[in-house]
């Protein structure tokens, strides 16, 4: 039940992918919020602070999960084929999506040559700072993807619903309950 089957989700995908997901959000919600903070609010300091530790740490989680999926098998899609392929094709943008909008966080973290620190358990060097103009470049980058990911996700919300209710099909069943993927 850990692994992936041929018929279903294991458990560490179902766990990546719901608390990637509900990160994500957050994230998005936190990040949206933090950017009106007025200097003398008493998040100015500690809401970046945080968005930028959970950012990394999702990075990692994000590469892990890219990493099990490669070795894991992946459970055969529902649908007719253009649903498959718009199913396939909206996989592979959701995580090219996830990483720009994290790879483009570091970027303008690191855009002055100092770290991330991870909520001061370790710290993420600054791998390439100091590029002309990077924080604003990144900055654009970082929100234009931030806002497509959460386009998209919205829509791969809505198609799971739709297998689901419309359809009647275990597709969000199995990405819930791994013991309903072996059946």
């Amino acid at each position: 039940m850990w692994r992936n089957s041929r018929s279903g989700w294991g458990i560490v995908s179902i766990l990546l992918h719901w608390i990637s997901a509900v990160v994500i959000v957050g994230l998005f919600v936190l990040g949206w919020w933090m950017v009106d903070l007025g200097y003398y609010h008493a998040w100015y300091n500690l809401a970046p602070w945080w968005h930028r530790s959970i950012g990394m740490l999702l990075l990692f989680a994000t590469l892990a999960r890219l990493a099990w999926r490669f070795i894991n098998p992946t459970p055969v899609a529902h649908g007719h084929g253009l649903e498959r392929l718009a199913a396939h094709l909206g996989h592979i943008a959701l995580y090219v999506l996830m990483l720009l909008v994290m790879v483009s966080g570091y970027m303008i973290s690191t855009a002055d040559g100092r770290g991330i620190s991870v909520f001061g358990w370790f710290e993420v060097p600054a791998l390439l700072s100091r590029l002309p103009n990077q924080e604003n470049i990144a900055g654009d980058i970082h929100w234009y993807s931030a806002l497509a990911l959460m386009v998209l996700a919205a829509g791969h919300l809505l198609a799971a619903m739709k297998h689901h209710l419309l359809d009647r099909q275990d597709t969000l069943l199995r990405m819930i309950n791994p013991a309903r993927s072996r059946r």
